[in-house]
């Protein structure tokens, strides 16, 4: 394979500007993502160690299939602590340009005293089972929970953020108020109040804590998904994915943008970051839309829409989606073949965007001299399809597929070509069949390692996560906010209003939440307090996943959409941070492309059929018949986007504008053909009007792609 092409501004001072900023992005997601540390020699080594042991521990697991749960979630909660607490510093000790380069002392024995409080739940299973939880004659049973919580706290803090731990904490002296409580002067209606052995026992030895569901997903599933993309871009396959998407739309008016989006879309088929993809692909893609003629602001918020939206696209979809299909009781492979056509449209309305965008701006595309050469880059990697054939193909198409094992064996088929690859490239570059088997492995071992340092935060998160839905369970906390909310619901009379209160509630805790939360912990905590929620008001079955579906898809929908949602969006500093443009204002454009967003997750829950479900079924709906469907919801995209840029053949007016919103609100719900018709109508009308303005008007020349 061939270098990829860069084709960055021929101005050189934007050219040293964008390679600093590239620095300091890829600082930034070090530090967020996979720890701030720069550590050197034995420390170096042993965090390389850890990785890599926790990576063969987790493809020995789903090799072997028959561990206790309880232990796998254990001994998964234990590498990510002693990874964590020695790769992330304290927030306030992190420095962009100046990273810690070793571990400190009292790190060391938080480390220590972290895994080994979550091994302690391991090795005493036996005894903490049989007595049903926390052991009054075995005082350590307590001194192991507590510290298990706390430093799951401190380690929450480190690697996702402040928001977490401050939530949790909330919840804790919430579970402590009461008669019967450790807090006992402040009476709740929702509970009598716990005890700290009776909280300690739900969240560190009960499966509906630390312990629950989602870390137990992580240790299950997630952790080979993320370890396969790590090794499916370490392969090249990233980059080659990159050059495909600017070869085939490059040349098109906005063709960097359209480039941009395509390949965020594909890299989002093997990634659930949105800040890492940001960092991956913008160093390219940012640098050519400012060339093309996007404003700095423009081209880092598009690379971060584009990015956000990477984690909608199955099979990965981020750690969100399999705690999802866990949360629904449903194959992993419904679940995927449900999100493909939402993922599909909410790119294509990008696409539209992009577009809008370029005939506002009166761009061309770039040259083709200057873009890769579609045939000869298909030529380079089309092996690269065949691990990703293989685990979609199986995944979609065996209703009996084992997720885990199929990821396993893909990332097994992967290591293999990475080092038949490196040996083949090195009999060309003549550097030996002994150096280029070990540049193999030398590889293989920073994919190892890259991908135990992404799941740190997820195995955290889910983790702490497990805090608050176990105290969510023993409280009857859910039940309780479903009454508030009923309540504000019942104030009006009509149902579909009632609906809509609740959606537009949940909506805005989503995107609140979402500004200090990551993508996962946000859909754990909106799962277990909002969808039960909204599922009651609208009169759902929660027992049936065909109708919590759209629910869950709702929330997860949004909860993506807070990456890009100021004041905290990190996913748009790091775009800022390449770009040279302002990180506040990139947040703010990438939040209005991402109104299309919203719009689709209305239009999900609206219309299950774009899930491909019907008769009350996943999967009742034949792929033909959802076509219609599936056309309609990309003209209201259309129609939406277009009224939220206010330009649509041209700039639109205010009237102009209402047209199309209207037009795109009808198209939200499934009514009758002649609604969808008049929907047509007003855009047709909008069009026609603004073409026989545009007659009026002199020419505009296009500004050059040089």
């Amino acid at each position: 394979m061939s270098d990829p092409t860069r084709p960055i501004s021929s101005d050189p001072s934007l050219e040293q500007q964008l390679t600093e900023g590239e620095k300091k992005a890829l600082e930034m997601v070090e530090a967020a993502e996979t720890g701030g540390r720069k550590l050197f020699g034995w420390q170096a080594w042993l965090v390389t160690a850890i990785a890599v042991a926790w990576c063969l521990f987790q493809m020995y697991a789903a090799q072997v299939g028959t561990m206790v749960p309880t232990t796998l979630r254990a001994i998964h909660l234990a590498f990510a602590f002693a990874l964590g607490f020695l790769v992330f510093p304290f927030p306030f000790k992190r420095k962009v340009g100046k990273p810690e380069t070793k571990v400190p002392w009292y790190d060391w024995i938080l480390a220590a005293l972290a895994t080994v409080s979550a091994l302690y739940f391991f090795i005493n299973y036996a005894g903490i089972a049989n007595n049903g939880g926390i052991r009054p004659d075995v005082p350590l049973d307590l001194w192991a929970g507590s510290a298990l919580v706390v430093l799951l706290l401190v380690a929450a803090w480190r690697t996702i953020g402040i928001a977490m731990p401050i939530i949790s904490i909330a919840f804790i002296l919430f579970a402590f108020m009461g008669a019967k409580g450790l807090i006992k002067s402040i009476q709740t209606p929702f509970h009598g109040g716990y005890t700290w052995p009776q909280l300690m026992g739900q969240l560190a030895t009960n499966t509906e804590g630390i312990f629950g569901t989602a870390i137990g997903v992580s240790a299950q599933i997630v952790f080979l998904f993320v370890l396969f993309g790590a090794v499916f871009d370490k392969l090249g396959a990233g980059d080659w994915f990159m050059r495909i998407a600017q070869g085939l739309l490059g040349s098109f008016r906005g063709g960097a943008a359209k480039a941009s989006i395509v390949s965020s879309a594909l890299n989002g088929i093997i990634s659930g970051s949105a800040v890492s993809n940001v960092v991956t692909g913008g160093n390219i893609t940012i640098g050519t839309m400012i060339r093309t003629g996007y404003s700095r602001e423009k081209a880092g918020a598009i690379e971060v829409a584009s990015s956000s939206n990477g984690q909608l696209m199955p099979p990965v979809m981020g750690a969100a989606a399999f705690i999802m299909a866990q949360n629904l009781n449903i194959e992993y492979r419904s679940l995927i073949l449900a999100a493909a056509i939402p993922a599909f449209l909410c790119y294509a309305g990008l696409l539209v965007v992009s577009h809008i965008e370029a005939l506002k701006l009166g761009l061309r595309g770039l040259p083709r001299s200057e873009l890769p050469r579609i045939r000869k880059t298909l030529m380079e990697g089309w092996y690269y399809l065949l691990p990703l054939g293989y685990l979609i193909g199986v995944l979609t198409a065996n209703p009996d597929a084992n997720p885990e094992r199929i990821a396993l064996n893909t990332i097994l088929m992967m290591m293999v070509m990475m080092i038949v690859q490196e040996v083949f490239w090195g009999r060309r570059d003549g550097r030996g069949f002994g150096k280029a088997a070990a540049d193999g492995f030398r590889k293989l071992i920073e994919a190892f390692e890259a991908g135990a340092r992404s799941m740190i935060g997820i195995a955290i998160a889910t983790a702490a996560a497990g805090i608050i839905v176990g105290i969510v369970t023993i409280t009857g906390l859910g039940f309780g906010l479903a009454d508030v909310v009923q309540g504000v619901a019942n104030l009006f009379s009509n149902q579909f209003i009632r609906i809509l209160v609740v959606l537009m509630m949940g909506q805005l805790i989503a995107l609140v939440l979402g500004m200090g939360l990551p993508t996962t912990a946000n859909y754990i905590l909106m799962s277990a307090l909002i969808v039960p929620i909204i599922a009651k008001i609208a009169g759902l079955d929660t027992g049936n996943p065909a109708q919590m579906l759209p629910v869950h898809m709702f929330v997860f929908y949004f909860g993506i959409m807070a990456d890009s949602t100021p004041p905290v969006a990190l996913a748009a500093f790091a775009a800022a941070a390449i770009s040279g443009g302002d990180p506040v204002k990139t947040g703010v454009q990438a939040f209005q492309y991402e109104l299309r967003t919203a719009l689709l997750a209305y239009m999900m829950f609206f219309n299950p059929q774009l899930l491909l479900i019907a008769n009350n079924k996943l999967g009742g709906l034949p792929l033909g018949e959802a076509i219609p469907m599936v056309i309609f919801a990309f003209i209201g995209l259309v129609a939406f986007s277009a009224a939220t840029l206010m330009y649509f053949h041209r700039r639109t007016n205010i009237v102009q504008f209402l047209m199309l919103l209207v037009a795109a609100f009808i198209l939200i719900i499934p009514t009758h053909i002649l609604y969808n018709l008049a929907a047509l109508g007003l855009m047709a009308i909008v069009y026609a009007w603004q073409r026989a303005g545009s007659r009026n008007e002199p020419p505009t020349s296009l500004p050059s792609a040089a």
